[in-house]
This record gives structure tokens, sequence and C-alpha cells, in this order.
């Protein structure tokens, strides 16, 4: 059929524009052939009325599936033989057929003009059935880049958002940490109001016991709480880092199926493939990380990082220290100091100067300490924050980099065919209609 100059498309009159003939006449017309049609077996119907209805049955048929109302010929085949075969043959049959009109119009349409006119239109046929079906298919695939893009934008949207909220909600858990060192310095104020005063004299020369009274009503439940408010944090951070995989994942695993059953063109090229193949490996990849996240790992890795980077700001070494029990530690030992007041001078001496002058000291001391404290456990948890979230959005754009390479670099190769395939589609308009003013 692409190599045909002219289609003679013969239909019966007793059936005239099946659904097969219908099917045929479309993979012709992709073509861009020029099709006659011819109506045979008219002789079967009972009047010349007959005749034109099923010619402009056919004549409507041809014009919605073609575009254009072509050429219709009704012809008795079996009258025409029987006229050609009779000796002498007999016109008059032979005009009863229709066929001589037929008959004409061949030998006109294809002498020497014609015949070079078709045979030049014939390749642009072809050429302009192949430029269309490749534009088809690049447009069905930059559709198709289209909606990747959209669940690529849908992705990033999901993580910009993820990390506003994130840190958001963090600050709102920095907060609860803060709260057990503030009732902690509440305590601590107190402690030294109620303890370090004149009628108290005795029990502040005692300094084991001052220590000890110290650590039993300030210190307290404070290096639990801190561990607990700590470790609430980190295994908020871990969920939420587990639970946004978990969302790209099923986000990617949406897409690649709600195409699974699509082929985008097959023509002159691996891109449905190599697409659907980098879907699948971004989903492997997504899903393996999501079955191989190792909650409590990840939760004691950032709590030995938060308590080394505490006790790195602080000059102490970890060892086998808590975290809480390492930063009331810090705390303790300066208060401590500041607790135990040894005898000197008189009465009059410690009542009017040296006991309020030690008392300020010392809650100032602790005061210092504390917010030295909260500003090492703050920025330390601050920062891991921010390393475990970059992180986390970093590992799920190079989990879903090859992906987006390939969409981008096939969007910008299609688009650019799409422009080649055009300018080749306006030039055989052109070409067609020099042709055709031959």
């Amino acid at each position: 059929m692409p190599r045909s100059d002219l289609v003679l498309f013969v239909t019966s009159a007793d059936r005239p524009f099946t659904e097969s003939e219908r099917a045929f006449l479309e993979g012709i017309r992709d073509w861009g052939k020029k099709i006659v049609f011819v109506l045979n077996k008219v002789d079967i119907l009972e009047t010349p009325e007959d005749v034109e209805r099923v010619v402009a049955f056919v004549a409507e048929g041809a014009r919605a599936l073609l575009g254009a109302t072509p050429e219709i010929f009704p012809v008795a085949a079996r009258l025409a033989l029987r006229a050609k075969t009779a000796a002498p043959p007999d016109a008059a049959l032979l005009a009863e057929s229709r066929f001589e009109a037929l008959e004409r119009y061949i030998v006109s349409t294809l002498d020497e003009k014609e015949r070079v006119r078709l045979k030049l239109l014939n390749p642009l046929g072809v050429a302009e059935h192949l430029a269309d079906e490749y534009l088809e298919v690049t447009d069905r695939r930059l559709d198709l880049l289209k909606e990747d893009f959209a669940t690529l934008a849908d992705v990033e949207s999901q993580l910009a958002l993820y990390k506003e909220d994130m840190q958001r909600e963090f600050r709102f858990r920095l907060a609860d940490v803060d709260n057990v060192l503030h009732e902690f310095e509440k305590r601590g104020m107190a402690f030294f109001d109620e303890t370090m005063r004149l009628a108290r004299f005795l029990d502040l020369l005692n300094k084991a016991k001052m220590k000890a009274d110290f650590e039993r009503q300030v210190v307290a439940d404070a290096p639990q709480l801190i561990e607990r408010r700590v470790g609430e944090v980190i295994d908020w951070l871990v969920g939420a880092d587990l639970r946004q995989w978990q969302a790209v994942m099923e986000h990617l695993d949406k897409r690649r199926h709600a195409h699974a059953d699509r082929i985008v063109g097959q023509v002159g090229g691996s891109f449905d493939f190599n697409r659907t193949r980098l879907l699948d490996s971004v989903g492997r990849a997504a899903q393996r990380s999501v079955e191989t996240y190792d909650k409590e790992a990840e939760a004691t890795r950032m709590a030995e990082s938060v308590q080394v980077a505490v006790a790195g700001t602080a000059l102490v070494e970890v060892g086998a220290i808590g975290l809480g029990a390492l930063l009331t530690h810090l705390a303790v030992t300066a208060a401590a100091d500041v607790t135990g007041i040894l005898a000197a001078g008189t009465i009059a001496v410690l009542g009017f100067f040296i006991i309020p002058n030690r008392r300020h000291d010392a809650k100032r001391e602790l005061r210092e300490k504390i917010e030295t404290l909260r500003t090492h456990l703050m920025g330390s948890l601050t920062a891991q924050f921010d390393r475990e979230i970059e992180a986390s959005l970093r590992r799920i754009d190079e989990a879903i980099a090859p992906y987006t390479r390939f969409i981008r670099a096939e969007r910008d190769k299609l688009t650019a065919v799409h422009g080649e395939l055009e300018t080749v589609d306006e030039g055989l308009v052109r070409l067609r209609a020099r042709v055709e003013g031959l």
C-alpha cells in the first residue's frame, strides 16, 4: 500500500462500507493516498433511486473517514464483462453497466502528466505519514513527561513542606527540653535562697551535706528528664524521616502503576522501556531504604552524635556517662563549689557579707552554667537536626536523580525533535501544494 500511486477501492452494493472495509481504509488514509471508490453490483438494486441512495451512503461514510468526498463510480462489473465478451460487443449492456465512466476516468487520470504528478505525490504521502506518526509519538511522550514532571514537582513540594513542618515542630520539641533546664534553674535558685542563710550556718559548714541536698532537691530527676526529652526529639526525627521516605515511595509507586499497561511510542527507540526501568529501579531503591531502615540504630546514632557534640563543647570526656548525667554533672560540679562555706570571721561577718555574697555568686554561677548547658544542648540538637534533615532530603534526591535526569534529557531531546518534525511537515505541505499545482 505505501508504494501505490492510486487506490481503486471496491465495495459492494449489497454490503457497502463494512467495518473491515472501514479499518482497511483508515490504513490507506494514513498513508495519504489518492482513493477512488468503485461501488460494484449495482445491477442487484431495483431502481436508479436505490443506486443513488447507496452512493450517498458511501459518500457520507468516506467523507467522515477521509475528510473529503472522493470520486465514486457505481458499476455492474458482471454486466460489463458480459457486454465485452459478447460477439459482437453489446454496447447497450455496456452502457447499462456504467463501466465506461470508470474506464475513461482511469485513462484520463493516468495520462503522462497525471502519472508524473501521482508518482511525485506518492513519496510525499509516505513522508507525511511518517512525519505525522512520529509527531504523534513525540506528542504522546511529551504528554507523559509532563505528568512525570508534575509527579516530581509534587515530590519536591512535599519535601519543601516536610522541611518547613519539621523545622516548626522541632522548635516546639526543643521547648520541652528547655523547660527541664528552666525547672532545674528555678529549683536551684530556690535552694540557694533557702539554704544560704545565717540560720543554716551549721549546714553551710558541711560541704558534703550541702552537695547531697543540692543533688537531691535541685538535680532530682533532671538527668532522666533531659535524656527522655532528647530521646523523644530523636525518635520523632527518626520516625518523620522514615514516614517521608514512605510517602515518596508511595508517590512514585502510584506513578509507576498508573501507566503500567501504557505503551508510549514503540516506534524508533526504547523510551518507554528506559522510563519504566528507571521508575522501577527508583521505586526499588526507595522500597529497600524503607525496608532496611533501622529506627533503633538511627536513634542510637543520633543520640551519640548529640552527646559527643555536647561533651566536646564542654571539653569533658563522654565515657559511659549518659547525656542527662553529663549535662547535670557540669552544673552540679560548679554549683557544689560555692555551696560549702568554711568557717571564717564572725557570725556578723557571715550574716552581713559572706553568706549573701556567696549566695549571689552561687546563683549567678548556676545560671551561667545552665545557660551554657542550654546553649550547648540546643546548639547540638539543632545542628544534628539540620544535618539529618539535609541528609534525608539529599538521600531522596539521590534516589530519584536517575529518573529526574532521564525525563529532563528526554524532554529536551523530544522538544528539539518535535520542532524538527514540524519544520519537515510544513515543508511537505508546501511541496504537496506545488505538486498538486502541476
